[in-house]
């Protein structure tokens, strides 16, 4: 079974985005091992200086790239990656399936991105829109189209 780790920087506070993962987590079992880590997010005064937010960067940084499961193909979320569709993000997810480790861990920032040398892993970096969203709510909709994919892959009728 393909595995698909979720590295986040900072945690789901707010019991409606928790309620959404669980449900998401739920509908995901039958097609991935899935294994959601949350990192901690630096603390920051009100106005950082550039410095401190590069020095946040580089801590949360280095704890995520502690986490990342040693097979996987890392795939940064960030603003300056590439749209994908749904349906491009699922052959994606099948064709990793296809390779002998079958690993993605998708990595997401908080309220700052992610250090260079996160986004420097990753072959393809992925952005979820043009827009800007809040981190907890990508995880969320990474979520979703993560299982809209295995839905796309499987025929179902989730994804019209």
């Amino acid at each position: 079974m393909q595995k698909i780790t979720i590295i986040s920087v900072g945690k789901l506070k707010e019991s409606y985005f928790k309620a959404a993962e669980d449900e998401y987590v739920k509908r995901l079992k039958g097609f991935c091992d899935l294994k959601i880590v949350e990192i901690p997010q630096q603390l920051l005064p009100s106005h950082p200086t550039e410095g401190q937010i590069i020095s946040a960067l580089e801590t949360e940084g280095e704890n995520i790239i502690a986490k990342i499961p040693k097979s996987a193909e890392v795939i940064p979320l960030c603003i300056e990656g590439k749209i994908l569709s749904s349906e491009e993000l699922a052959k994606k997810l099948e064709e990793n399936a296809s390779f002998e480790s079958g690993n993605l861990a998708f990595i997401i920032g908080g309220s700052y991105g992610l250090s260079n040398k996160v986004k420097t892993l990753g072959a393809l970096k992925l952005s979820m829109s043009k827009m800007t969203f809040p981190h907890r709510l990508a995880r969320i909709m990474l979520l979703e189209q993560v299982y809209r994919g295995y839905k796309i892959i499987s025929g179902g009728e989730y994804h019209k």
